[in-house]
């Protein structure tokens, strides 16, 4: 990886700045551009890269590419603490920090850049900052229980692009687990209903394999956040350069690579299980009986990934809104109105006893029994109407309230692997069957 020393427009001598919309960086004095690639060869005559060994152990994750040596790069660069949240980020000298890309807070302190891990890759900006502010305003769009003001009275206070720290893991999970499976036959005889469970043994044995799972290192970027603003392509990732720095702030790691480790192997564990699960097809239902995995822990790298925060106040209360700087996901929780929430429940109510009237009018039409039951004894019917209603509109209040989440933990890593599952056993077995008998009044 090359050295760098500065990054000085060969044209002017004015700063460079990163251009996410080109890729490339530009010079505001006279418009010239230069690639991030032809800069740092330019440069790296004044520097060396420094070399670190591979290699892989089965119980433990290979941290060896891990290194803080930066060389001549870190004359390049500058470090700034906040006092309110701890926050420590890093920058080209050029960037001025004038406030907390997290808390927001606009102080600031300036630091000397010390050490810290040297990012094996990183990915560059591609979203520009505008387009970020327009993908927030569309995250409001089609969100059944946001308040009507809160789109017109609330503003973004600042809006911060950051590289954020990541470990990226590398490794091989193998096992089997064993599934308990089912399919569901419904039979009616006379006045009875029968549901018949066939129920089967499917059992997976095989191994699939990830590359670059990602976990991010920073205490004051929430991990759920993180996760839910996956996935990035790493089609765009690059071996790191401060070239790409120039105009955005970058995070440092202060979440050991040590303390990722639950987290990557949990994501590692939950992909091989539901790759596995994805093969037992044909069938009802399908869950984990017992499971056997175990992670072949492969090289650890680390690098920088692009994300906008975008902060917002409503009624006194801040409001952390994520972007992916790469593909411009939006990720975040909004505000429920009270009022909106009732609305909506009674709206579902309404919506679902206008359907089950409808269809009891045809079962009425085209069933006597039905019709006999109804005029000798209504309650009955009408207090299950009033129940599924209630059920109704409850299950779409939930999902109303679900859209205004988007927020929520990773426990797989299907987009980071290599290949998809690869099975060496596949069986599945009939165990047994189960006869359930409902009877049905009859007048």
């Amino acid at each position: 990886m090359a050295s760098v020393q500065n990054y000085k427009c060969l044209a002017c001598g004015g700063p460079l700045g990163f251009d996410a919309a080109t890729g490339n960086l530009v010079c505001p004095y006279c418009d010239s551009t230069y690639s991030p690639e032809e800069m740092a060869k330019e440069a790296e005559k004044n520097g060396s890269a420094a070399e670190t060994s591979v290699g892989g152990d089965e119980s433990q994750w290979n941290t060896d590419n891990l290194s803080n040596d930066w060389g001549n790069e870190a004359e390049n660069l500058r470090s700034y603490n906040c006092p309110s949240c701890g926050a420590n980020i890093v920058c080209e000298k050029t960037t001025a920090a004038t406030s907390c890309p997290y808390c927001n807070n606009p102080t600031v302190v300036e630091s000397h850049f010390a050490g810290s891990l040297k990012p094996d890759y990183i990915i560059p900006f591609k979203v520009i900052k505008q387009k970020a502010v327009d993908s927030l305003k569309d995250f409001y769009k089609g969100k059944p229980l946001l308040p009507n003001t809160f789109a017109a009275s609330n503003h973004l206070e600042e809006v911060k692009g950051v590289y954020v720290p990541f470990y990226f893991f590398d490794g091989t999970a193998r096992g089997s687990v064993s599934f308990h499976a089912t399919k569901v036959e419904h039979r009616s005889k006379g006045d009875e209903d029968e549901t018949i469970t066939s129920h089967f043994q499917c059992d997976r044995e095989g191994e699939i394999n990830f590359k670059m799972v990602p976990v991010d290192a920073s205490v004051q970027m929430d991990d759920d956040l993180m996760d839910s603003i996956e996935p990035y392509d790493y089609k765009d990732l690059k071996d790191f350069s401060t070239g790409f720095l120039p105009g955005y702030l970058a995070d440092i790691h202060d979440v050991s690579v040590e303390d990722c480790f639950e987290r990557a192997n949990t994501r590692c564990v939950g992909s091989c299980i539901q790759a596995m699960k994805e093969t037992v097809t044909g069938y009802d239902s399908c869950r984990v009986s017992t499971q056997n995995i175990k992670l072949k822990r492969g090289d650890v790298h680390y690098g920088l990934l692009p994300v906008y925060i975008l902060n917002t106040k409503f009624e006194e209360k801040k409001f952390v809104f994520a972007v992916n700087g790469q593909t411009g996901k939006v990720v975040g929780s909004l505000p429920s109105s009270v009022g909106k929430a009732v609305g909506r429940f009674f709206r579902h109510l309404f919506l679902s006893l206008v359907i089950e009237v409808i269809i009891a009018a045809i079962i009425c039409v085209t069933s006597s029994d039905f019709l006999m039951d109804f005029k000798n004894d209504p309650l009955p019917i009408f207090v299950a109407l009033g129940i599924f209603s209630l059920i109704f509109a409850g299950v779409g209040l939930c999902a109303d309230k679900k859209k205004m989440n988007t927020v929520s933990a990773a426990v797989e890593a299907k987009n980071y692997t290599a290949g998809g599952i690869k099975l060496s056993y596949s069986k599945d077995a009939f165990t047994n069957k189960t006869v359930q008998v409902t009877s049905r009044k009859t007048k």
